[in-house]
């Protein structure tokens, strides 16, 4: 394939010609979308331009990023490869969801002090690496006795941000990077693929623009927010998103109205977004005065040690006997667990029993894997602890029935073991973190209906062992598929930085088979690290 020209997308001349003027040629015709296989000349005679390319990685998000980065390490030029997407940088989409669900630039993150997204080799850590900066040692104390003495270390969401704008330098990425939507991916007669980009309004003399590939990469994230039934209804009724609120939603003026005078939040889940926004509540009564009753809502509540189901004082919701292997710690209502996963998901006994799994087996390993969880903190432990015993923090367990506005409160109506039971809220938070189901996604839902793709045991995109879409192959291209929708693989942590560098692991040597890249032998992998290190262009 040739390598695309630098004038293939361009602002035009004069943006402001296309305000209501006729519509823009070169779109998709409904002979296209009909058809799940196209030829260069169906395209053709559609008006799309068609740029050619070897590598597409759809999404522009991290996922996509630590796959090109991979490939740059690789020895792939920028010129083989595009990022298509609508960010303008990596991690733009993270960033805005730490910092809505309570932890901006200065707070931690829930990673591992090796995980890092900018950094195959995982060293130096971020824990030497902040430990250089900060010329403090408190950080590698902190990873030596943890989480004996100390709780797990993790990374300061703005070192990590800062880390991955140093790398996207270094490797090119803004080289690489062409805005736009993409929502349809088709196999193409001859082989590969045409990947479909609806440029920016202005960006380009046509609505669409065709990207023919041999690989492509879709690594989109989560395919959206899913509210509980109960809270979708209320606002809907009674078109209030101001005192009904997601956790990932932008919801600031919650806490500024409960800085300014004594209120009650209602704050739904028992995962790390409930720990987190249950620290912004809990810090705001210590730090700005607030006066805030807080009422914590669990669906499912922990005496104890658990498995992912329940544990013995508990109904189990999936069946089953508890396992003894199996269990993480727990109390107060809260599974605890360090990370997102066990750390044997990415290298131990986790990792190869579920690579061996498959059907009904791996979804059931998933249930027990899954389920909300949190991280153990002494000052969230402390601040619990005193709210419990003055009274502004309770719990409950159950389900919320119905809802209804009286006055200028919510009355919940919450079904417990014990009845129903009303509880007034001036604010209801949902920490939940339900996702919609991936053909909600318009890329994903043609992926599924004319792409060749289908679902795992739980639901989401199929790949194999090396994150291959199974059932896409076009002649001699292949799709890859990595991050979140491919949940329920033959690899649990997908949805993890660790996790999608693995994803890209695998990826980069099975495109190295095709000829794609070069293997990163420990040749090459020391002299890409030495340059990593001084900031070196690969």
């Amino acid at each position: 394939m040739t390598e695309p020209s630098a004038s293939s997308v361009v602002p035009t001349t004069d943006p402001s010609s296309y305000v209501g003027a006729a519509p823009l040629p070169g779109d998709l015709t409904d002979d296209l979308l009909r058809t799940d296989i196209w030829s260069d000349e169906m395209v053709a005679a559609a008006g799309i331009p068609i740029i050619d390319i070897p590598f597409v990685t759809i999404g522009s998000g991290i996922g996509s990023f630590v796959t090109v980065d991979y490939l740059r390490i690789a020895g792939v030029p920028t010129s083989h490869m595009r990022v298509l997407g609508t960010l303008d940088v990596p991690w733009q989409t993270y960033e805005y969801l730490t910092r809505v669900s309570q932890i901006p630039r200065g707070e931690r993150l829930r990673s591992d002090s090796a995980s890092r997204p900018d950094n195959i080799w995982g060293f130096p850590s971020y824990a030497v690496s902040e430990a250089f900066h900060t010329k403090s040692v408190k950080p590698l104390w902190n990873v030596f006795t943890e989480p004996i003495f100390t709780d797990y270390y993790t990374p300061r969401a703005g070192h990590v941000f800062e880390n991955l704008e140093r790398e996207a330098k270094r490797i090119g990425y803004h080289e690489m990077l062409v805005k736009g939507l993409v929502r349809i991916v088709r196999r193409r007669y001859g082989g590969g693929y045409f990947t479909i980009l609806t440029p920016p309004e202005g960006a380009s003399a046509t609505k669409r623009v065709a990207f023919r590939s041999q690989f492509v990469h879709v690594a989109v994230g989560y395919p959206g927010l899913k509210f509980l039934p109960e809270l979708q209804r209320y606002r809907t009724e009674h078109n209030d998103y101001r005192h009904i609120v997601n956790a990932y939603e932008a919801h600031e003026h919650v806490y500024e109205r409960l800085v300014q005078q004594p209120s009650t939040v209602l704050v739904r889940g028992g995962g790390i977004v409930a720990s987190r926004v249950l620290q912004r509540l809990m810090d705001d009564r210590e730090q700005h005065g607030a006066r805030t009753n807080i009422v914590h809502l669990f669906r499912t509540y922990y005496h104890g040690p658990n498995d992912g189901y329940g544990n013995e004082e508990d109904p189990r919701p999936g069946g089953g006997k508890p396992r003894l292997f199996m269990r993480r710690r727990g109390g107060n209502g809260w599974a605890i667990q360090g990370f997102n996963y066990p750390k044997s998901v990415w290298g131990g006994q986790l990792k190869r029993q579920v690579r061996n799994l498959e059907g009904e087996e791996r979804a059931e390993i998933y249930k027990r894997m899954g389920g909300t969880n949190t991280p153990w903190r002494k000052s969230w432990q402390r601040q619990m602890d005193a709210g419990r015993k003055e009274g502004w923090y309770t719990c409950l367990v159950g389900t919320v029935d119905a809802m209804k506005p009286h006055r200028d409160r919510i009355v919940n109506h919450v079904r417990t073991a014990q009845g129903t039971v009303p509880v007034e809220a001036d604010f209801v938070i949902d920490c939940t973190g339900l996702e919609a189901d991936i053909a909600e996604h318009r890329l994903l839902k043609d992926l599924l209906d004319h792409g060749g793709a289908s679902r795992n045991p739980v639901g989401r995109l199929n790949v194999d062992r090396n994150f291959e879409l199974i059932g896409t192959r076009s002649g001699s291209g292949v799709m890859y598929a990595s991050g979140a929708t491919t949940l329920g693989g033959y690899f649990p942590g997908v949805d993890t930085f660790l996790g999608l560098q693995v994803a890209a692991q695998e990826i980069y040597q099975d495109l190295a088979k095709h000829g794609f890249g070069k293997r990163i032998g420990p040749v090459r992998s020391t002299v890409q690290w030495w340059k990593w290190l001084f900031g070196s262009t690969p």
